[in-house]
């Protein structure tokens, strides 16, 4: 599979995520936001610290104010190299000073700050402990639509590792199944996706037989035999953007039961798909993919919800779940991703990335919902 690079994302680029991210900490109430390392982190600076340890490393963003990167003094040279480090003032702090009474020093003392969501709880209890009149509200809570919306470069990036994906599955259909364990097709999954660009692979589902009806069973010893129906869900980061696909595939002739629980998979995907547009709630995508299934009389054996959030990591807000009533926007992007599973028979899911658009949605994974045969 060949391309053309992705450009990389500019100084100017995290300037403006930063900025968005103090708009929307100041529409939400909050007096600020604390970011720590982790996908937040890189998507607003571009910074990713060459370790994460108990040394506090924390972004701080606030109205009125310029953003600050408080970092160990040791790792500043890293830090002053990050690609949104010309819109950052950088505090570093020495061992044997205390990070939190530096970090208190740009807060307002009895604000109610955002914080990411991976924050250590040492590094939460520290703030708590230095600024007792602050309070906190995970990002995931105060700000779910800070990453959700993508613009055109994060959305050319989600289709070339959506590509990359369905390049993955083209190619794992022609490899022999029967006598071979789930670990070497899972082996051969991470080979593909690393060939077709993925610098990291997050997950290789493969399960088979009864095993596939385990939604998270990832590989084991088994060994496929003739006849399994064998669920195969994958993906990882390309360029910094995810993939995340799921195709079942038949080995051998399926029965008549299996190509049924199958075509309503398939038609569940297909009204999942067809529920996304602008306006829409993200419940109204379960709903509607649920439905089929339900009313196929498989309704107790679809127990996930139908998609999650994509973007700097597989999963993120928003969740297309009931009770999750915000509405879709332009640009979201997330799976759609209804199963059955049968205990100790068989499992089906078909998954595609999905991006909203003006007047509907569109797929980012275009290889064949029919059921596939291999050997």
């Amino acid at each position: 599979m060949t391309g053309t690079t992705p450009a990389p994302f500019t100084a100017a680029d995290h300037t403006a995520r930063m900025e968005r991210a103090v708009r929307s900490a100041a529409d939400a109430g909050l007096a600020g936001l604390l970011v720590a390392p982790g996908p937040d982190m890189v998507w607003l600076t571009g910074y990713t610290p060459t370790a994460v340890t108990e040394r506090l490393t924390v972004l701080v963003l606030a109205p009125g104010r310029d953003p600050v990167l408080v970092v160990p003094t040791l790792e500043a040279p890293d830090a002053e190299h990050a690609v949104g480090a010309g819109a950052l003032t950088l505090r570093d702090w020495t061992d044997g000073t205390d990070p939190y009474a530096v970090t208190a020093a740009l807060l307002d003392g009895d604000g109610r700050f955002g914080i990411s969501d991976n924050t250590w709880a040492m590094h939460l209890l520290g703030f708590q402990r230095t600024l007792p009149g602050t309070s906190y509200a995970s990002l995931t809570d105060a700000l779910p639509m800070l990453r959700a919306v993508k613009d055109t470069a994060e959305l050319e990036l989600l289709a070339a590792a959506g590509a990359a994906a369905d390049a993955t599955f083209e190619e794992i259909r022609k490899v022999p199944f029967a006598g071979r364990r789930e670990s070497d097709v899972g082996q051969d999954l991470a080979g593909l996706l690393r060939r077709f660009g993925h610098s990291q692979v997050d997950f290789t589902i493969v399960g088979s037989g009864p095993n596939g009806a385990n939604p998270h069973h990832e590989v084991g010893d088994r060994v496929i035999r003739d006849g399994d129906m064998v669920v195969l869900d994958f993906g990882g980061l390309k360029d910094g953007y995810g993939s995340d696909t799921t195709r079942t595939v038949h080995v051998g002739e399926p029965t008549a039961e299996e190509r049924r629980v199958h075509d309503v998979v398939r038609a569940a995907q297909e009204a999942g798909f067809r529920a996304v547009r602008p306006g829409a709630a993200c419940q109204d995508v379960d709903r509607a993919a649920r439905a089929v299934i339900t009313d196929a009389g498989y309704g107790a054996y679809f127990i996930h919800r139908t998609g999650h959030g994509i973007g700097v990591t597989t999963h993120e807000p928003p969740y297309m779940i009931e009770g999750e009533e915000q509405p879709l926007v332009p640009g979201m992007c997330f799976s759609v991703e209804p199963g059955i599973y049968l205990p100790g028979r068989f499992g089906v899911r078909i998954e595609d990335i999905v991006t909203v658009t003006e007047d509907g949605g569109r797929r980012l994974n275009n290889t064949t919902r029919e059921m596939v045969i291999v050997d």
